[in-house]
C-alpha cells in the first residue's frame, strides 16, 4: 500500500513482553555470516577494494514454471528427511513453499512448518542444500524450541473472534463477524504457544479493504499480534504516454488480457469497492485518450504498468510472475469514489487503484504498479511480516523495486527517479509521496534506525531501507541524476560511494529471496544482504564494503576497518542486573581541545537475551544525559551491538564520560562487553 496517512494503514507494535525472535545459521557459511555482524575490535579493511563481477556460482538460475514446480514437488517428497537432518522435533513437519537453484547447483528450499498438524505462524525457514543433497545452513524466522503445554485451547474460538471483531471496530471496521478463525501455534515474537488466528474481513475507515490478522493466547485470551493484510499500492496512458500494450482479440473484440504474461487481466469496478468489475473489452484496439474522461486511460496505465513489472523481473531476476510460476495477477481500476490509494491483496491475488483525490489524478503511475505487485513477490519469498521493523522492509521492498521498475521502463514520459508517487499528486501539491535519497523530505518517514522505529508506521519506518538502497546505488551528498536534483546524508557523517542500482537490485533480490524470513528487522536485513553481497562478489569486494558502508550511513552496523577518528574504549565487562539498578561504565578522555563534536560516535556491545529490556543513555562529562536506547517491551531480539551519533557539541571533549545501562523488566540478564567513544 502506498498510503500517505498512517490511518489508511496502521502499523502496530506488538504487545506480548516477553517474546524473542532468532535467526539461526548452521554450518555452511559460518564465514559470511560471521563477516556480516561486526563487533568487538576494529580490524583494518583492505585498502580500496575492487568492485567484483557476480559469481554465477552463486546466482540464483533462471527456473521454468515446470523446473520450480517439480523442485518444489522433490523437497516436498523428502520433508521428512530434511526435518530429521536439522533436528527439528517428531510433531513438526515442513511443507515446502518456494526454491530457488543457484549456478553451483545449491537449492535454498523455503518451507512452512506445522506442529502436531497446527499451522506455525513464524514457524518458516530456509534450508540450504548442496548438490549431494547435505544440509549446509538453515535460516530460521524464530530460533524457539518448537513446543507448547497442550493441544487443548483453554480459550474458545468464539472468544477470540469477539476481540478480533471489536479491534476492527476500533480501527473504522463494518463487519460484525470474522471472515476466518484457525488454532495455530504462534512463534514469530518468541516462545511458540498456542493460539488462535482470526481474520476480519470489510472495509477500513478511508474505505481500503480489511484483512485484519488478530492472534490471540489460546490460553490467557491475550491479543499477541496483529496486522492488516492488505498492502497499500497501443494505450494512450493518463502517465506514460503512449505505450503499446498487449491484448487479446476475439472475434471483433479485444479484451486488456495480456496472454505473454500469465494471462494477465484488468478490470474496470466502476466507483464499486468488491468483486473484479468488468473486464475492460472495446472494438478497437487502442485504449483511453490520456485523460480520466475516458475509464480506460485508467486501465491502460494499469494493464502497461503490469506488463513492464512483470518484464522488469523476468530480465532483472529471471523470475516468471509474481509467485514465479508464470502466472499472471489482475488488475482492478476505479476503485471507490476519490479514494486517494492503491493497494495490493494476497486473498485476490491482484492490485486495486484508486482515483484520486476528485477522481482527477487514478494511482496508475508506473512507479505505483511495480510498488504493489512487489507486495505480491515479498509476500511470495520472504513473507515480511507487515509490522514492526519486517513491515518496515517490506514496504521499502515495494519501493525498491518500484523505482527499479520505473528505471527498467525507460520511458520518456515518466523517467526513472528515486522518487515515489511523483506523477499522482497525492499530497495535492506536485511533491512525490516518498524520496529514497532523504526520506525525512516527506515529513513523516526517518532517515536513520533507531531502537524505537519498529513502532512507526510501516510506510514511515521503510525510511532507512530506502536510504540504504539510494546510498547502495548512487552514493552520498549533492548530485543530480537524469536532471533530478538529490542530496543524501549519512547519519555518520562519512560518505558513501555507491555500486550502481544494478547490482544493488541483485543484492536486495537476493537477500530477500535466500537470506530474510518473516521476522528479519533491520539488523537481519544488513547480515543477510552482506551475505548475498559476498556470494555475488565477495567478501574483499568493493560491492561489499558498500554495503557495510550504506548500511552504517543509515545508522546500522559499523563501516568496514571500524571507525576513522580518535577512539576511547573500555572493555572491562559489566554485569547488567536483571530488572535491577542501572550499571555505569567510564572512560576518561583528556589531551583534546573545546568542545565534543555533534556526531560523536558511540559504539555499544552487550550481550543480554531481551534487548528491550535495556534503556541505554551516555552521560557527558558536565553530567547532561543523552538517550541512546528507550525500553521497548516488544523488542524482542537478542543482544545490543550498535554506533549511535550523538550531539555532544555542548559537552567539553576532556573529562570523564560514562555509559549508564538499565535493566527495566524481569527474566533476563546481560553483560556490557564493551563501548567506546569516537572524535571524528
Amino acid at each position: 500500500m502506498l498510503s500517505s496517512s498512517p490511518r489508511s494503514n496502521p502499523a502496530r507494535r506488538r504487545v506480548s513482553p516477553r517474546r524473542r525472535t532468532a535467526t539461526v545459521a548452521l554450518a555452511g557459511v559460518a564465514a559470511l555470516i560471521a563477516a556480516a555482524v561486526q563487533s568487538g575490535a576494529a580490524t583494518a579493511a583492505p585498502a580500496e577494494p575492487r568492485p567484483g563481477k557476480a559469481n554465477p556460482a552463486h546466482s540464483s538460475v533462471r527456473l521454468t514454471a515446470a523446473q520450480r514446480a517439480g523442485l518444489i514437488r522433490d523437497a516436498d517428497a523428502g520433508r521428512a528427511d530434511t526435518a530429521r537432518s536439522i533436528g527439528l522435533g517428531t510433531q513438526e513437519k515442513l511443507v515446502a513453499r518456494d526454491v530457488v537453484k543457484d549456478g553451483d547447483g545449491t537449492l535454498h528450499t523455503r518451507y512452512e512448518r506445522t506442529y502436531a498438524g497446527l499451522p506455525v505462524l513464524g514457524g518458516d525457514l530456509i534450508v540450504d542444500t548442496a548438490p549431494s543433497g547435505a544440509a549446509k545452513r538453515v535460516v530460521k524466522a524464530s530460533g524457539a524450541t518448537l513446543k507448547v503445554a497442550g493441544l487443548t485451547p483453554a480459550v474458545p474460538k468464539a472468544a477470540a473472534e469477539r476481540q478480533a471483531v471489536a479491534r476492527a471496530k476500533k480501527l473504522g471496521g463494518t463487519r460484525s463477524a470474522a471472515d476466518s478463525v484457525r488454532t495455530v501455534i504462534w512463534a514469530a515474537t518468541g516462545r511458540p504457544v498456542l493460539a488462535h488466528e482470526t481474520v476480519v474481513g470489510g472495509l477500513q475507515d478511508d474505505g481500503t479493504p480489511s484483512e485484519l490478522h488478530v492472534v490471540t493466547d489460546a490460553t490467557t485470551g491475550k491479543k499477541l499480534y496483529e496486522y492488516q493484510g492488505i498492502r497499500t499500492g497501443v494505450g494512450n496512458t493518463q502517465y506514460s504516454g503512449q505505450v503499446p500494450l498487449t491484448t487479446t482479440q476475439s472475434g471483433s473484440t479485444y479484451t486488456l488480457t495480456d496472454g505473454d504474461r500469465g494471462g494477465h487481466k484488468t478490470y474496470n469496478l466502476g466507483r464499486g469497492t468488491s468483486g473484479t468489475g468488468t473486464l475492460f473489452s472495446q472494438g478497437a484496439d487502442t485504449w483511453g485518450n490520456g485523460t480520466v474522461s475516458d475509464p480506460a486511460t485508467a486501465g491502460a496505465d494499469a494493464h502497461y504498468g503490469a506488463a513492464v513489472t512483470w518484464d522488469f523481473y523476468k530480465d532483472t531476476f529471471g523470475r516468471s510472475g509474481i509467485k514465479n510460476n508464470g502466472v499472471g495477477a489482475y488488475s482492478r481500476v476505479h476503485y471507490g469514489n476519490s479514494y486517494v490509494n492503491a493497494f495490493w491483496s494476497d486473498s485476490c491475488f491482484c492490485m486495486t487503484y484508486g482515483d484520486g483525490s476528485g477522481n482527477a489524478d487514478p494511482l496508475t503511475a508506473l512507479d505505483v504498479a511495480g510498488h504493489e505487485m512487489s507486495h505480491g513477490v515479498t509476500s511470495n519469498t520472504a513473507g515480511l511480516n507487515y509490522s514492526g521493523e519486517s513491515g518496515g522492509l517490506n514496504e521499502a521492498t515495494s519501493d525498491v523495486f518500484g523505482t527499479g521498475v520505473e528505471f527498467y521502463a525507460n520511458n520518456a514520459s515518466d523517467p526513472g527517479d528515486y522518487l515515489i508517487g511523483e506523477k499522482i499528486d497525492i499530497n495535492g501539491d506536485g511533491t512525490p509521496l516518498r524520496y529514497l535519497d532523504k526520506p525525512s523530505k516527506d515529513g513523516a518517514s526517518k532517515d536513520s534506525w533507531y531502537s524505537g522505529i519498529g513502532g512507526v508506521d510501516v510506510h514511515y519506518s521503510s525510511g532507512p531501507a530506502n536510504h540504504f538502497f539510494y546510498l547502495l546505488s548512487e552514493g552520498s551528498g549533492a548530485k543530480v541524476i537524469d536532471g533530478v536534483s538529490y542530496d543524501s546524508p549519512t547519519a555518520d557523517g562519512l560518505p558513501v560511494t555507491g555500486i550502481g542500482r544494478a547490482k544493488a537490485l541483485q543484492i536486495w533480490y537476493r537477500a530477500l529471496t535466500t537470506k530474510w524470513t518473516s521476522t528479519t528487522n533491520y539488523s537481519g536485513a544488513r547480515t543477510g544482504t552482506l551475505a548475498a553481497a559476498g556470494e555475488l562478489y565477495g567478501t574483499t569486494s568493493a560491492e561489499y564494503a558498500a554495503v557495510q558502508d550504506a548500511w552504517a550511513g543509515v545508522g546500522v552496523g559499523t563501516r568496514p576497518g571500524g571507525d576513522t577518528g580518535t577512539s576511547y574504549e573500555s572493555t572491562t565487562p559489566v554485569a547488567i542486573p536483571d530488572n535491577g539498578p542501572a550499571v555505569t561504565s567510564d572512560i576518561p578522555v583528556s589531551g583534546r581541545s573545546g568542545n565534543a563534536p555533534s556526531n560523536l560516535r558511540v559504539a555499544v556491545n552487550i550481550t543480554h537475551t531481551w534487548r528491550g529490556d535495556l534503556v541505554i543513555d551516555l552521560v557527558g562529562p558536565s553530567g547532561t544525559s543523552y538517550r541512546l536506547k528507550n525500553f521497548s517491551s516488544s523488542d524482542s531480539g537478542d543482544d545490543v551491538d550498535e554506533t549511535y551519533t550523538v550531539n555532544a557539541s555542548a559537552e567539553p571533549a576532556n573529562g570523564t564520560w560514562k555509559l549508564k545501562v538499565q535493566d527495566q523488566a524481569a527474566q533476563d540478564r546481560g553483560t556490557l562487553n564493551s563501548w567506546k567513544v569516537t572524535f571524528p
